[in-house]
């Protein structure tokens, strides 16, 4: 097992790498980079995403540098003609761009080996400050979802697979289709219109992890206050969350049910109970577990984008998805750095988790 592990994690890096070139190349054809944001904030060109760039993390935008146009500089980039050719390689080798795009890729892969994934464009923080500032949301969702859907979905599937054609097994199933037909953020702003203060009940908060007194409250406020704030999130993420896993834990039951080692262990006399979780539910739950990093990561770190904006909760979704449209590049790839590097650590230890479960599996003897 040890050479097994040893090779997933060699693997890694030429992944690692693959991933990050792709999106750089992509990054050097992609319109509107940070130069371009920078010209259209001066040039009062620019809309939403360039109204948050700050002067305090990117470009001086001080006076005196709107000049005639000219100069194989500011040709380059749209909306920049009139402004000073030296203006324009000022902003260049501020954000980097005045090396080839060769040398920055190598720069970047080497600063992020050790973790270093430098200061926001736009911010005056670190990337890495600015992440682990927006962690405890993100965390908060990814976790308690990923928790509440296996705890809904296993039991449900379990339940559905015992009565298989009967009505709970029917009704179940209906409500499990029309819940996850139902898109998450369109059940958000519904909570939202009847519970947090829309048109009917003000019962929940609709900003932010915790209020603003927090600090303030004893510890058994501070738990309730947080899962105050949690309740309308969670609801509309974990409706469409587990239907997957249900009827994935049911159909993977049904299966090792009709087979002959469960009609044995009946015959031999033991009990529904024992032979479910006994025999069957190690097993079936060998497909369950195969699919938890994908639903891991998805909840973690994509599927919280909408709530997260619905719901005013400053996280990682919101942040990448903030960065994509400002082009702030260092918080763009360390995010996609960090994802992708939590997303194989995640599959190598759902290998493992597999061997722990079924130790008839060996990875060791296979090809990688």
């Amino acid at each position: 097992m040890a050479a097994y592990i040893l090779r997933r994690i060699l693997l890694m890096i030429p992944t690692l790498f693959g991933i990050m070139a792709i999106s750089f190349a992509v990054i050097q054809f992609a319109p509107g980079g940070p130069v371009e944001q920078v010209i259209a904030k001066l040039t009062g060109q620019g809309g939403d995403s360039t109204d948050r760039i700050s002067g305090g993390g990117g470009a001086d935008l001080s006076g005196g540098q709107m000049l005639d146009a000219g100069g194989d500089v500011s040709s380059k980039y749209r909306g920049a003609q009139g402004l000073d050719p030296e203006f324009i390689k000022r902003l260049e080798k501020q954000f980097g761009f005045d090396k080839p795009p060769l040398e920055r890729f190598g720069q970047m892969l080497w600063n992020y080996l050790r973790f270093d994934f430098g200061e926001s464009y736009f911010r005056k923080i670190s990337v890495l400050d600015l992440i682990i500032e927006k962690m405890p949301v993100s965390i908060s969702l990814g976790l308690w979802i990923t928790l509440l859907s296996y705890a809904i979905s296993i039991p449900l599937g379990i339940r559905k697979a015992v009565k298989d054609g009967s009505a709970f097994d029917i009704w179940t199933s209906a409500v499990v289709i029309v819940g996850y037909a139902i898109p998450g953020f369109l059940f958000a702003i519904l909570l939202m219109v009847l519970f947090a203060g829309g048109s009917f009940f003000d019962w929940f908060p609709l900003a932010h992890l915790v209020s603003d007194n927090w600090h303030e409250l004893s510890w058994p406020e501070r738990i309730l206050d947080y899962f105050w704030h949690l309740t309308l999130p969670l609801t509309a993420m974990v409706l469409s969350a587990f239907a997957t896993t249900t009827l994935l834990t049911k159909n993977s039951f049904l299966d090792e049910i009709r087979k002959q080692y469960v009609v044995t262990a009946r015959a031999k006399g033991l009990s529904e109970r024992r032979v479910l979780y006994g025999h069957v539910f190690r097993n079936a739950m060998l497909i369950v577990i195969a699919g938890f990093p994908g639903a891991f990561i998805s909840a973690f770190f994509t599927g919280s984008l909408l709530i997260e904006n619905i719901f005013s909760l400053d996280g990682l979704g919101l942040l990448g998805y903030k960065s994509v449209l400002d082009r702030d590049y260092p918080v763009v790839f360390a995010n996609l750095y960090i994802f992708s590097l939590i997303g194989l650590l995640v599959g190598l230890l759902s290998d493992l988790i597999y061997t722990w479960i079924d130790p008839r599996i060996d990875f060791e003897r296979r090809e990688v």
